[in-house]
């Protein structure tokens, strides 16, 4: 642990370096931070937790004296200032009655210029190669597509401590207009059927199915700002946002081995940056995002890249040729491949920004992915996304209208066969097959195709393919199930490359957390943090927590 109070150098050991300040990254780090998480305690737990913690210093939990036990003494509670985020359970606290979790204060224990807090938990270290900032990319990706709404519903979020956690926000600050529905789920119906039945049971049944209407929440979205706002409030009720924490640098290496002067005994992470930066660490989080090799249906040569790009180059839009076209009020055809959501949305808004027409190209068929009839066809599209993907309702409505006014034309099925590209008129002339009757030359083409992870491929991980190799399929590592490297090598991964562990959910924000959850639980083993301080006071805590041995505080008493 690097020592208190201390300024960080590049020779400070750390606990953790996680590499990647996104979501999956931001929910690993809020983790190791939360000592009592959704997935492992109650709300009743979390609250009767955290009023322990704040009286810890000031109350007697049991006092035994000369073979008596003493009555439990605490001081009267008076309250508390509810904080920024609270447990939805208790989202109308009452005066004089325990804090919830998120309202504890030593759940945001105050922090060192290191990364670690005085309430013992790992020193972190963040380094990202986008900004110096928690969710920088992501937040600037969402921003250049002008995307106004998740497609995920409210409990996927990197709260490790709620999973209505994004729901009580929203509840607390008045936000429910940043709410959007998502249509066409079973809920929803089943709620009218309620209706009209007049039924008054909490839960609702057709055939076999059974809905309880409490998880109604679960049928909407948040907007983007609201998902920004949410995660700044995680941020600093972790103390996440300490100056030096996360810093803008590229990862070029990664080494395991033993170090002389850092730890002679054990072996321990070198980690490279591009500046030559070096830090160590005993444990690395590799959370780098959905991967560095963006996919393409064919290899653009360098004049042709001067007239089509990857949705994730976009940096302004339109391009610099169609915009000039539409201020001149000339005829503009755009072309979007794709199929997912992303590629809905850079249709959408190229219709917006004056865009004459788009052709709208997809591998497979046109769908849509809350459509589904039942959750394992939904889990089938999901494994096969990258097959065509899938749009949420509500662009799959937008695009209808849009085709119905005949500003875009959708064309399922549907590949570029030949091309050629005129660097004078900066157009394309473009077969398809099938081929589509009438198609114009094309201004620009955008790729929505998406992003290929494979650990062969990334060169900071060149070094441990060599000295650690692992089996991988198809570019996905075969890690362990607590989404290390090898058992006994504490390299983490999670996102898109612990797919193989985590499921088609790893890259998005349902896999943020359960990542999340498993490296929390290695890293203890790996930390020597599994176990609690064995102290009679640490003892009676647990005792009166419901934790742990309850008789083993008796071994304290003077019988």
């Amino acid at each position: 642990m690097v020592s208190k109070g201390s300024t960080p150098s590049f020779s400070d050991l750390l606990d953790v370096i996680i590499v990647g300040a996104g979501p999956c990254g931001l929910a690993v780090a809020a983790r190791l931070k939360e000592e009592t998480p959704s997935a492992l305690f109650t709300d009743d737990e979390h609250q009767r937790y955290h009023w322990i913690n704040k009286h810890s210093g000031r109350m007697a939990l049991v006092q035994a004296r000369h073979g008596k036990q003493k009555k439990v003494k605490a001081e009267k509670w008076h309250g508390y200032t509810p904080r920024q985020s609270f447990s939805s359970t208790h989202s109308e606290s009452i005066a004089g009655s325990p804090p919830s979790l998120s309202s504890s204060a030593s759940t945001a224990s105050e922090e060192t210029e290191t990364g670690a807090v005085e309430d013992g938990s790992p020193s972190i270290l963040v380094l990202d190669s986008t900004g110096d900032k928690w969710m920088e990319r992501w937040n600037r990706a969402f921003k250049t597509l002008e995307i106004q709404q998740l497609r995920s519903p409210m409990f996927f979020h990197v709260d490790p401590s709620d999973r209505d956690g994004m729901l009580a926000y929203t509840q607390e600050v008045g936000r429910d207009c940043d709410l959007w529905e998502i249509s066409g789920c079973v809920g929803k119906e089943l709620s009218k059927h309620k209706k009209k039945k007049k039924m008054r049971s909490k839960a609702v049944a057709i055939g076999e199915v059974e809905i309880d209407e409490r998880d109604r929440k679960d049928y909407f979205s948040p907007s983007t700002g609201l998902f920004e706002d949410y995660c700044s409030s995680i941020i600093a009720r972790y103390g996440l946002n300490t100056p030096g924490m996360i810093q803008q640098r590229e990862v070029i290496n990664v080494q395991y081995d033993y170090h002389d002067e850092r730890s002679p005994s054990e072996k321990i992470f070198t980690v490279t940056t591009n500046d030559g930066a070096v830090f160590y660490s005993r444990t690395v989080v590799l959370a780098i995002g959905p991967g560095r090799t963006k996919v393409f249906p064919f290899k653009l040569t360098d004049e042709e890249a001067n007239g089509a790009c990857h949705s994730t180059e976009i940096r302004s839009f339109p391009s610099p040729n169609v915009k000039r076209k539409i201020q001149q009020r000339q005829q503009t055809n755009l072309m979007v491949v794709g199929g997912g959501l992303s590629s809905a949305q850079i249709v959408d808004m190229a219709i917006r920004k004056g865009v004459s027409k788009v052709w709208f190209l997809l591998r497979s068929n046109f769908k849509a992915f809350w459509s589904a009839d039942t959750d394992e066809e939904r889990l089938e599209m999901i494994k096969t996304a990258r097959n065509g993907g899938s749009i949420t309702p509500r662009y799959q409505k937008i695009l209808k209208q849009h085709a119905a006014r005949h500003r875009v034309s959708i064309h399922s099925r549907t590949v570029i066969l030949s091309r050629e590209y005129c660097p004078m008129s900066q157009t394309w002339c473009l077969t398809t097959d099938p081929p589509i009757p009438d198609l114009p030359r094309i201004d620009y083409i955008y790729f929505a195709t998406g992003m290929q992870a494979d650990v062969n491929e990334l060169p900071l991980l060149q070094q441990m393919n060599r000295e650690y190799p692992i089996e991988t399929k198809q570019g996905l590592p075969c890690i362990t199930d607590d989404l290390m490297w090898k058992a006994n090598l504490p390299l983490f991964v999670t996102g898109r490359l612990a797919a193989l562990r985590l499921g088609p959910g790893a890259p998005n924000l349902e896999g943020a957390r359960l990542g999340a959850e498993r490296i929390a639980w290695g890293m203890e083993e790996v930390l020597g943090r599994g176990e609690s301080e064995d102290t009679p006071a640490e003892r009676s805590k647990e005792c009166f927590c419901g934790l742990g041995n309850r008789y083993a505080g008796l071994a304290d008493v003077d019988w």
